[in-house]
């Protein structure tokens, strides 16, 4: 099964798809670090993600704006998050990293502006507040769990469309951002064409075990005859 462009290439992983059989191939092509930290989770458990990373890095403050600071980002509040959030594209995901977790890092007034700009979703490596107003948007939200405090006068973004790492796992912008049910995966973008080609025939495999298994195949025989468990 072949795609032609991003529009289905996302909505193959997202109805052919899921992170386990996906984080299984990386595995085999020895990408082994791909997984973001398990504290990472769909806001709501259908949640499914597959988008392009718009990595951000955020930084815990002491003051919404502090005019004696040589910094200029300093003297804004949020820092770079509006031009941040306003520079997101159709499929892009809005994954942000750095701060501590001490106050929420998304909420529904990003939600709507990201999806008026067509983003595919959000990844918080921390805390996301406005929770009845993000899920009755529907808006694909990953994050370590709710918690109201605003980043105010608390954090502030540095930059955007940089590389980031989030437990340990390297993003750049444009890698593959992928989530559901058991966590959030990222395929690097050099990799992706083998990734999914590979996870798509793996995940038919899978459903022929399946079967088998059902009609009474042991778990070795099934491994045997298929190479799969």
């Amino acid at each position: 099964m072949k795609w032609q462009n991003d529009n289905q290439l996302f909505d193959l992983m997202k109805t052919q798809l899921f992170t386990a059989v996906v984080g299984d191939i990386m595995d085999k092509l020895g990408l082994f670090h791909q997984f973001l930290p398990p504290r990472l989770q769909a806001l709501r458990s259908d949640m499914i993600l597959a988008g392009r990373a718009m990595p951000v890095l955020e930084a815990d403050v002491f003051a919404e704006v502090a005019p004696s600071s040589t910094n200029p980002l300093m003297h804004k509040p949020f820092g770079l998050m509006l031009e941040a959030l306003d520079d997101l594209k159709t499929n892009e995901v809005y994954i942000c990293t750095g701060a501590s977790p001490r106050y929420a890092l998304w909420g529904e007034l990003m939600s709507t502006r990201a999806m008026h700009l067509g983003a595919a979703g959000a990844v918080a490596d921390g805390y996301v507040r406005d929770t009845r107003g993000i899920l009755r948007l529907g808006f694909p939200t990953f994050c370590q769990g709710r918690y109201a405090q605003d980043q105010g006068p608390r954090g502030k973004v540095l930059d955007f469309r940089c590389r980031i790492e989030m437990g340990g796992v390297q993003i750049e912008p444009g890698d593959i951002v992928f989530g559901d049910i058991d966590g959030v995966c990222i395929v690097p973008k050099a990799a992706e064409e083998e990734v999914i080609r590979l996870a798509l025939e793996k995940a038919n495999g899978e459903k022929l075990v399946q079967k088998a298994i059902e009609k009474g195949m042991s778990a070795c025989d099934a491994f045997a005859k298929f190479g799969i468990m």
